[in-house]
């Protein structure tokens, strides 16, 4: 028996003797050949060199965000490839990791200081092209960072292992590849995108994966910057509750993105059996020349065109049936029939006639309403702009006999129900604005029906409003036509609730 004294000795709730010679060992060896090898000062020294906002920063974030958003905007991956280059955020970002590492709040400050200003500024540079830009449709690159899930969490990760090693062993050409891995910047401008044409799928979803990856990035760094010895300001418990944390990070990050890539594999799965589901309800000499599946629909919805010999009166039905237990859903199918020859050159030019009858369509139909809008607005038909890439039209109305704001804002809605895939803005006159009556401390139902048509009428028109009433339904209708960012000017007439007058600002008079 082994005495108390005895090295070879040991409680049995411990590791073996001989692993613990081989972990010491290795330890050993990774402190005076490894960890003993970098100059940790000189790494310190350029990673905040790296973190602060300089002129230098400042420019380059500018640059990065104008070339990410173009080429989103033109769907160009060498474009977007080139803003990944520069990388502005990539020094703040791992900086952030190493200052927590070792526990410099002087250092975190500076380094969350500079994404913070590095995050608003990309942000508004991306949402200000956007604006400015007459391209506002969502290209197939800004599509692709909407949608984040648990690989693009992987991604950065492996990402982020490679980029602090090259930082900490001095081989910082590696950080390119590991910029344009994890791309910061890209989703940065499709956050300002959905900024800019307020759609919030874009904006909440390109967020999701700009955050998935500064959080991957910094909370990386600092476990690495950690491993190679950069812990010289925390202590034993900073360290365990640092180890909690960022492990809880990646874990928080992993459930929801997980969840998305849940959701993404069962859509791939379910396009692959509405596809062929679609073509069982033919004979094998049919082609699918197009196909469009609606999954967030209640049922889910289907359209699809078919090149085919026969048509096949009953092809929805024997669709719809097959889906059902397939999808565990159910669907609501609608199939356009072409007939065509049977020979590959037959169907290849019915596909194109199809594609230019689908030109043709949406011409006639663009042409259609732009009739319409004319005729509305008592104009002619060439001052309507329509934009058929967009599906928008704008028309400025001309002043009727009798017609009120209200009689125009009726006149838009109408035809907007009859082109619900379309934005119609049809721009009123400036005619008299209706006055709010209240009822105790909130508008009556007169009164909200002429703030909705005062919220319509002004953003059209684009003058300030003159608002006049008393103290406390002034500071609600302020309040109101705030969340719109309209400009308003009060004049206070008494205190309490009462009916509030709106007039347009008249112009500045000319001396």
């Amino acid at each position: 028996m082994a005495k108390a004294n005895d090295p070879d000795a040991h409680p049995p709730d411990m590791l073996p003797y001989g692993f613990q010679r081989v972990l010491g060992s290795w330890r050993l060896w990774w402190h005076s050949e490894v960890v003993g090898t970098v100059d940790r000062e000189e790494v310190i020294a350029r990673r905040r060199e790296d973190c602060g906002v300089s002129a230098r920063y400042l420019f380059m974030l500018a640059m990065s965000a104008g070339i990410a958003i173009l080429g989103l905007l033109l769907s160009s991956p060498a474009v977007v490839i080139g803003a990944m280059l520069i990388a502005p955020l990539m020094g703040p970002t791992i900086g952030m990791g190493f200052a927590l590492a070792t526990g410099d709040f002087s250092w975190i400050r500076q380094a969350a200081r500079s994404l913070a200003v590095g995050t608003v500024l990309s942000i508004l540079i991306c949402a200000a092209v956007s604006l400015l830009s007459p391209l506002q449709t969502v290209t197939s690159e800004i599509a692709a960072r909407t949608r984040p899930n648990l690989f693009d969490l992987l991604v950065a990760l492996f990402s982020a292992l490679a980029g602090a090693y090259a930082m900490i062993r001095g081989r910082e050409g590696t950080v390119v590849g590991v910029a344009i891995a994890t791309a910061l910047m890209p989703p940065l401008a499709v956050v300002g995108f959905g900024l800019a044409t307020l759609n919030w799928t874009v904006f909440s979803g390109a967020l999701l994966l700009y955050f998935t990856n500064l959080m991957t990035i910094a909370a990386i760094a600092t476990g690495m910057a950690r491993l190679y010895g950069f812990s010289t300001n925390l202590s034993e418990r900073q360290t365990h509750l640092q180890t909690f944390l960022i492990l809880a990070s990646l874990v928080g990050l992993a459930i929801p993105l997980g969840i998305a890539l849940k959701q993404i594999a069962w859509e791939s799965n379910a396009a692959r059996q509405i596809n062929a589901a679609v073509l069982d309800a033919f004979d094998n000499r049919a082609r699918l020349s197009q196909i469009e599946v609606n999954y967030d629909a209640e049922p889910i919805q289907i359209a699809a065109t078919v090149l085919t010999p026969e048509l096949n009166p009953d092809a929805e039905r024997i669709t719809m049936r097959a889906l059902g237990p397939m999808l565990g859903k159910a669907a609501e199918v609608v199939i356009t029939q072409y007939r065509v020859g049977t020979s590959a050159q037959a169907a290849e030019e019915a596909q194109l006639s199809v594609a230019r009858a689908r030109e043709q369509a949406d011409l006639d139909r663009a042409d259609r309403l732009a009739e319409r809008l004319a005729l509305v607005a008592g104009v002619p038909e060439d001052e309507v702009t329509v934009d058929r890439e967009r599906r928008r039209a704008t028309v400025n109305a001309r002043p009727l006999d009798g017609a009120t704001l209200l009689a125009y804002a009726d006149l838009e809605q109408r035809i907007g129900a009859t082109e619900p895939d379309w934005q119609i803005r049809l721009l009123p006159p400036m005619r008299p604005l209706p006055a709010i009556a209240f009822e105790d401390e909130i508008p009556s139902a007169e009164g909200e029906r002429a703030l909705d048509i005062i919220r319509w009428a002004q953003p059209r028109i684009n003058v300030p409003l003159v608002l006049r009433g008393p103290e406390d339904a002034l500071a609600y209708v302020n309040a109101a036509l705030a969340e719109q960012e309209i400009a308003t000017r009060t004049e206070e007439r008494g205190s309490g609730f009462g009916t509030v007058e709106v007039a347009w600002e008249p112009p500045a008079e000319v001396n």
